[in-house]
């Protein structure tokens, strides 16, 4: 997996835009400015984003290339973020020190998502927002019909509400739904998607 990302990552073009997700822009607005994490930020569109608007962002991904990527992006915005190269299971944080926890489409292997999203969980603080937007089992059909939509092939990496509902469970949930709608993020987020959308705060 870590070779597929670099591959991607590695390529002249930034594979999912320069422009930060649509959902994360709207709720990263609702909320006072603080410290967030941002697991599996890829090239840095969401991170570097956070940071223009007045966070203090850390943030992580597998992929050395994502890095270089993120890196350029944060010095062409003049936004400074602290980014990592590792795996969840790698990194350590301090436990309950952030005020925001985002995964914008950030899928798991499925024998360790729920383990991996209690560890992401234990590093929010009381009363933190998590944010989350990634694709529903639903869109498993879409992407086979248009490959440039992106998403895993695998059903189980995919998200259902019932399954993030359980991941999170010291969490309560202001929004979480499914909805259809069309991306258009770089070159591999492009069409018509089912994603779910989800905003929890830690009790």
């Amino acid at each position: 997996m870590r070779s597929f990302w670099e591959e991607r990552y590695g390529a002249p073009e930034y594979a999912y835009g320069e422009e930060p997700n649509q959902f994360l822009k709207e709720q990263l607005a609702l909320l006072p400015k603080g410290r967030i994490l941002f697991p599996a930020d890829g090239e840095g569109r969401n991170s570097v984003y956070a940071a223009t608007q007045g966070w203090d962002v850390v943030a992580f991904d597998m992929s050395a290339e994502g890095k270089k990527k993120a890196d350029a992006l944060a010095k062409k915005f003049g936004a400074e973020v602290d980014f990592h190269v590792g795996l969840i299971q790698e990194l350590e944080f301090p436990k309950e020190s952030f005020d925001a926890l985002v995964l914008i489409y950030a899928h798991f292997p499925p024998e360790f998502r729920k383990m991996w999203h209690q560890r992401l969980a234990g590093y929010l603080k009381p009363g933190g927002t998590l944010i989350i937007e990634g694709f529903s089992k639903e869109h498993l059909e879409l992407s086979r019909k248009n490959p440039k939509v992106g998403g895993p092939q695998n059903i189980d990496m995919l998200f259902s509400l019932e399954e993030l509902q359980d991941d999170f469970t010291d969490f309560d949930f202001i929004e979480c739904c499914g909805q259809t709608i069309d991306l258009n993020e770089g070159l591999y987020h492009v069409g018509t998607s089912s994603v779910i959308r989800l905003v929890a705060r830690k009790r």
